[in-house]
């Protein structure tokens, strides 16, 4: 199976950038891994233009056939040990691609929300969608260590 990470904008800050790149290293170890990178539709200062913008350049780098998972600060709760469980499903159910779609800064239009197949939250806290690509990423790299019995995650 195929994992990507797939969101609009630029990751500025150092630290991120180190971090995404670490997490990167990590969960290439368990899975072909990439990160889309698509401009922001920031050329505007209206939120739902934006939106707008940014919807359309996400549905169209998308495959029919790849399950979808958006984050979104108003979805499903899971746990690290469900989020492993949600992933390891989709394994087994022999996807060819997943995508985790992180939004802009004013999140995602109804389009790219509706076309999601599953949407979950990391926390019902907002974090910049910055901060969330190295969120997701390290639960990711937690999924595969609990999937493959691996020592990183305690209960």
């Amino acid at each position: 199976m195929k994992l990507t990470i797939l969101f609009t904008g630029k990751t500025s800050a150092g630290y991120l950038k180190e971090g995404i790149a670490e997490y990167e290293k990590r969960i290439r170890k368990y899975v072909s891994f990439t990160i889309k990178e698509l401009s922001s539709g920031k050329s505007s200062k209206d939120i739902y233009t934006v939106r707008q913008k940014e919807g359309k350049m996400i549905l169209k780098v998308l495959d029919t056939k790849t399950f979808i998972i958006l984050l979104d600060e108003r979805g499903e709760l899971v746990t690290s040990v469900k989020f492993a469980g949600i992933l390891e499903k989709k394994m087994i159910e022999g996807y060819k691609e997943l995508v985790f779609v992180i939004g802009g800064a004013y999140g995602v239009s109804k389009e790219v929300h509706d076309r999601a197949n599953r949407v979950i939250s990391l926390s019902p806290m907002t974090f910049s969608h910055q901060v969330v690509r190295i969120l997701l990423m390290e639960q990711l790299y937690r999924a595969f260590t609990l999937i493959k019995g691996e020592p990183y995650h305690h209960e």
